[in-house]
């Protein structure tokens, strides 16, 4: 290959002595020490970083949209909960009531009971009293019939006089035993009355164990429900959190997508210019010492499984840069602008020049561009293709 006679400039002559004195690898380390560091390739990346930004933010408005809708129905939720929490309170304000009521019921029957009980425990004992009386009595009567009914008849005034008398007795005698048939009749009453009484008291209380079983059941459900409101809660602060953090994140990726764009238009504004620029002939660049291993190593990094012809344009692309006015006017400063190839930020590009990578095929490609050969025009950007831009396809890429 004919190259051009090498001038070497004052801003390329350390460059010069970078690839003169030190080994491949402490060249790379030099050539990216005397260059801005973490350059990317603009036409690599931007295009590509803007599809990825709306993207991502279609991402997070997807998940934003769905954690919305994800706290609307745990709101809704939360709402019938709530719902159910107020019905079950009013449940057991009326079980509490209810409660409060059988029990005063209860203390009522208890007091009729006691009331009762003296009752029956008096009347027993004026029946003890009335018994023992009538006992006595009929005893008596019993006992000296025959006496007092001799000194009845023979006491007498009259046969009128005895059957007075002997009336007496019979009436006395059924007194009695009326009276003694009443207090049996009384006694049973109360008796029965008692047995009423304590069946009414353990039906109340089996009801009073029912009504707090009842009340413990529902405090349970309130207890549940408020439980399930709390954790309903939690999970719609987490929600309402993440909700705020993806808005944030979108309101961020809003900013970089308006900075991409930014960017992409002036890339195209600055690929534009360059076309309309001016635009030297190729027989007027002057090559440094080591601009061919440069050029033929980016080509590697950038266009390594690419077909030959997608070596070429992408060597092209680059000379191109060094032909217009709109970029600096050296391999090296193209190559090492900022923000332009990503090889170089990556370190790809310092570890290809430390051993060489670079094939046949790269270093011809990188001959026929540094001869001014370009099969893709004035194009001074390439990246891998996107919705949108046009351009001229060489494998898998498009230069623009």
């Amino acid at each position: 290959m004919k190259i051009s006679k090498v001038t070497i400039t004052p801003k390329d002559n350390f460059i010069k002595k970078a690839f003169f004195r030190v080994s491949a690898g402490a060249m790379a380390i030099l050539l990216i020490a005397a260059v801005p560091a973490g350059s990317v390739r603009a036409t690599e990346t931007t295009k590509k970083q803007l599809e990825e930004a709306k993207k991502a933010k279609e991402q997070s408005q997807s998940e934003l949209d769905d954690t919305k809708d994800d706290i609307a129905e745990m709101n809704e939720e939360k709402t019938s909960l709530q719902g159910q929490l107020s019905n079950l309170n009013s449940q057991l304000t009326e079980v509490s009531n209810n409660l409060e009521n059988i029990e005063e019921q209860i203390s009522d029957k208890e007091l009729d009971i006691e009331n009762t009980m003296m009752e029956l425990d008096s009347a027993k004992a004026r029946e003890q009293e009335q018994y023992a009386s009538m006992k006595k009595r009929i005893q008596f009567m019993y006992e000296k019939q025959d006496h007092l009914l001799m000194g009845s008849l023979l006491g007498g005034s009259s046969f009128a006089d005895f059957l007075n008398q002997s009336n007496y007795f019979e009436q006395l005698a059924a007194y009695d035993r009326k009276l003694f048939n009443e207090y049996i009749e009384t006694r049973e009453l109360i008796e029965e009355k008692e047995a009423t009484l304590k069946e009414e008291r353990d039906q109340l209380e089996e009801y009073r164990v029912k009504e707090q079983a009842e009340q413990s059941r529902v405090s349970s459900l309130v207890s549940q429900t408020s439980g399930s409101i709390r954790q309903y809660a939690n999970d719609i602060s987490d929600a309402e959190s993440r909700a705020q953090a993806l808005e944030d994140q979108i309101k961020a990726q809003d900013a970089d997508i308006k900075k991409l764009e930014a960017k992409l238009a002036e890339e195209i504004r600055l690929s534009k210019l360059a076309r309309a620029s001016t635009w030297r002939n190729i027989s007027d660049v002057t090559f440094a010492q080591g601009d061919r291993a440069l050029l033929a190593n980016l080509i590697y990094c950038e266009a390594g499984s690419e077909p030959y012809e997608g070596k070429v344009a992408v060597g092209a692309v680059v000379i191109n840069r060094v032909l217009s006015s709109v970029y600096p006017d050296t391999v090296v400063g193209v190559i090492y602008q900022s923000k332009q190839f990503s090889p170089v930020a990556s370190g790809r590009l310092a570890l290809a020049l430390a051993d060489n990578k670079a094939n046949a095929d790269c270093y011809r490609a990188a001959d026929e561009a540094m001869k001014g050969y370009s099969n893709v025009g004035n194009c001074v950007y390439f990246r891998t293709p996107v919705p949108g831009l046009t351009g001229t396809n060489i494998g898998g890429h498009v230069f623009y």
